[in-house]
């Protein structure tokens, strides 16, 4: 017998469109969730110069390349963390993964909605699943009392809660008054919080705090290069542990990456160096960004809005996370009943890629889905940047979405 795993959404959809594409079909990729952004040109050509590094790391990652990280999250974020307390590998998503790994039996606490493979890997590690509810009016955030009711299900003694923000699939993010109504809980509660902040240098207004703030006794952030360093596909994620971190937890940590990746890419632990070494360096990249990003953002919220598509404007990354249940009615008339046949007629109909909610752990009846709007190419401007001019594919695909709504 085999495990029941089916293949990520995010990654489904990016196959799919290609597919579709291949067939000359024009695809408006709203779907999945890849930075348009190139890495900065001297982090390319940082990546150039390390290709003679074919050496194996220490599973931690390379010593140096942890003290830069340190020292670049503590100037952007108040994030203080030893070196000798981060992990690197080959992506944060494999780390959220060992970390589930190290415990035998848990409970955890995931949002509704929350990123695609939280609920897989939760389930992979044999742990059970307490999902939170959430809502539109409370713009997707989890809220103390939604922990303590979902806590009286609990089966375990350990219990984790994950946290993502700005978020996936919602765009939002949390302000500190509720980072610290949050940690009161956790703390309560005793859980392990994984803190998700892999779009936190994203947020559009610059004020991203992180939770191990607020709760540094058991929170662990994860984060890394693919979303404001637009590195997706290099694989470079970072995990930063509590600083009394049981040694017997840390040293399963390390133990699994060990049996697992072995170690990240030493090129780009390499190139890493470089993306992290210098703040002020970076900044101005991520301001060209989140510049970008948040005229774009508030662009599609507005325009959906007026076409009677609830959604909530982006505070940070670059998704938006529409509500189509106003439109259930005809919706249902047209046969439309899950957010799959939603995304799936929209698709063949206008060539719009989303994803639905069900990808999210909302039951299959729920009609929303996530928009990513990343769909144009990357911008070389002198500093002028106009939505109706730079992004023809974006605009297109939300006018196409109107459209189809309302004809329907």
């Amino acid at each position: 017998m085999f495990r029941k795993v089916e293949e990520s959404q995010t990654l489904l959809i990016n196959t799919q469109s290609k597919d579709l594409e291949s067939q000359n079909k024009k695809i408006i990729k709203l779907g999945f969730g890849q930075s348009p952004f190139l890495p900065p040109k001297f982090v390319l050509e940082a990546l150039k110069s390390s290709v003679n590094h074919k050496e194996y790391t220490s599973v931690q990652g390379d010593l140096d390349l942890r003290r830069i990280i340190s020292k670049f999250h503590e100037a952007h974020n108040g994030l203080k963390v030893l070196p000798d307390n981060i992990l690197l590998a080959p992506g944060s998503k494999i780390l959220l993964f060992n970390i589930l790994m190290s415990f035998e039996e848990a409970d955890v606490f995931i949002a509704k909605p929350s990123w695609v493979s939280y609920a897989p890997q939760v389930k992979l590690a044999g742990h059970n699943i307490i999902k939170l509810n959430t809502s539109f009016e409370e713009k997707w955030r989890i809220h103390p009392r939604a922990i303590k009711d979902a806590a009286k299900n609990k089966k375990h003694q350990v219990s984790i809660m994950i946290i993502n923000y700005p978020g996936n699939p919602d765009g939002l993010t949390y302000t500190e008054d509720e980072l610290k109504v949050l940690a009161k809980v956790a703390k309560e509660l005793n859980i392990l919080v994984i803190s998700d902040e892999i779009y936190g240098l994203l947020d559009h207004n610059h004020e991203h705090k992180s939770f191990v703030n607020y709760y540094p006794e058991r929170t662990i952030t994860t984060t890394g290069l693919s979303k404001w360093c637009g590195a997706g596909g290099w694989r470079f994620g970072a995990a930063f542990l509590y600083e009394n971190i049981e040694p017997e937890f840390k040293q399963a940590l390390i133990g699994i990456g060990s049996e697992t990746y072995s170690c990240a890419p030493t090129p780009v632990q390499m190139a890493a160096k470089v993306a992290y070494q210098n703040y002020n360096k970076a900044l101005p990249y991520l301001n060209m960004q989140t510049t970008i990003l948040k005229q774009i953002g508030n662009y599609c919220a507005e325009k959906l809005n007026a076409c009677g598509i609830r959604v909530h404007a982006p505070e940070g990354g670059f998704y938006l996370f529409p509500d189509f249940s106003s439109h259930v009615n005809k919706l249902n008339i047209s046969d439309i009943k899950t957010s799959n046949e939603l995304c799936q007629q929209l698709l063949k109909d206008t060539g719009v890629a989303l994803l639905p909610a069900s990808s999210f752990g909302f039951d299959k009846n729920y009609l929303a889905a996530r928009l990513a709007y990343v769909d144009f190419q990357e911008l070389n401007h002198d500093g002028s940047f106009d939505v109706k001019i730079d992004c023809p594919n974006i605009i297109q695909g939300i006018d196409k979405i109107c459209d189809w709504i309302s004809k329907l």
